[in-house]
């Protein structure tokens, strides 16, 4: 047994070699949900495996959401939370708390254990050094006529990435949360998964990482066996109109589909609640969630895609 198992150590090393060689220096931008940091255990895995990324020479930037947490607080404040289509309606009273939750103690939180785990992080913004330019969105008729005010709802105008750009050229991962503003200082609460997605493309991003509490991109939502391995934008856009993305989903897909259009090398969506899913997906040709390129470069059926990647 003692003999199997540091086999099975060192099969993984020289398999992870080639991944070593190719990703070192390349930029990943990584991309948590909010309901991950509610969970110790999941935070310090994620702190863990973004370690090992930046011991390996990997620029990474750690984009997160806060929902729940903003949810959480926006409640305890008395306020409670209005969703359309995935994403937040919100009033000033609720950007307030936008702030709070996610510039405030979720970002505090996950710079500290990233300190714990010896990594050197910075909390940042879209507001800061004017990464990210937004625009209010406008109001927005549902197709039942209902008029939907967004409130401190923003759009991506613009991104200048010097500011990550610095952070990584001195070693530091930048942690982003999603707050940002327009040219008049406006602050504005944008998507995260948008705000990942048009960092990644400003940045040529090799990788933009999406960690979900479900495996991958399913055909039924409700059943884990429907895991799609392999996706491109087509597939993305028919999984749409048949239904199977939406919700919370749509803005996701979305992401990915600017991501992928705007130069950002592959997409991968994976469960953080798979033990180490992240260093899985990144350096293993099975890879274990849904790998997602503008147009397919090998047939899908049979074969796990990310079987491939080392060689491309």
């Amino acid at each position: 047994m003692f003999r199997h198992h540091h086999a099975n150590i060192a099969w993984g090393l020289k398999e992870a070699l080639p991944f070593v060689r190719l990703f070192r220096d390349k930029v990943f931008v990584v991309k948590a949900g909010g309901e991950l940091f509610g969970s110790e255990e999941a935070l310090r895995g994620l702190v863990g495996q973004v370690a090992l990324l930046h011991e390996l020479g990997i620029r990474v930037v750690l984009a997160h959401g806060g929902g729940p947490q903003t949810s959480d607080l926006s409640r305890r404040l008395g306020l409670e939370p209005q969703m359309h289509q995935g994403r937040r309606i919100t009033d000033r009273a609720t950007l307030d708390a936008c702030k709070m939750s996610l510039n405030g103690q979720l970002g505090t939180d996950i710079v500290a254990a990233l300190r714990g785990a010896g990594v050197p992080a910075c909390r940042i913004s879209g507001v800061d050094g004017g990464l990210i330019t937004a625009r209010a969105r406008a109001p927005q008729t549902m197709v039942s006529g209902e008029l939907i005010d967004w409130g401190e709802v923003g759009d991506v105008v613009a991104v200048d990435a010097r500011i990550i750009e610095r952070l990584h050229g001195d070693h530091f991962v930048p942690v982003l949360s999603p707050l940002s503003a327009d040219e008049n200082g406006r602050v504005l609460n944008v998507n995260a998964d948008t705000v990942a997605a048009e960092v990644a493309r400003a940045l040529g991003a090799a990788k933009l990482i999406f960690l979900t509490s479900v495996a991958g991109v399913m055909e039924d939502r409700d059943d884990p066996s429907s895991l799609l391995s392999y996706l491109d934008l087509a597939d993305l856009r028919a999984l749409e109109e048949s239904g199977a993305i939406r919700d919370g989903m749509l803005p996701k897909s979305r992401a990915i589909a600017r991501a992928l259009e705007g130069g950002v090398e592959r997409v991968h969506v994976i469960s953080y609640l798979m033990e180490d899913s992240l260093v899985l997906e990144v350096f293993t040709n099975e890879g274990c969630g849904t790998l997602i390129e503008r147009v397919k470069k090998t047939s899908p059926a049979g074969e796990n895609a990310s079987a491939g990647e080392a060689a491309s």
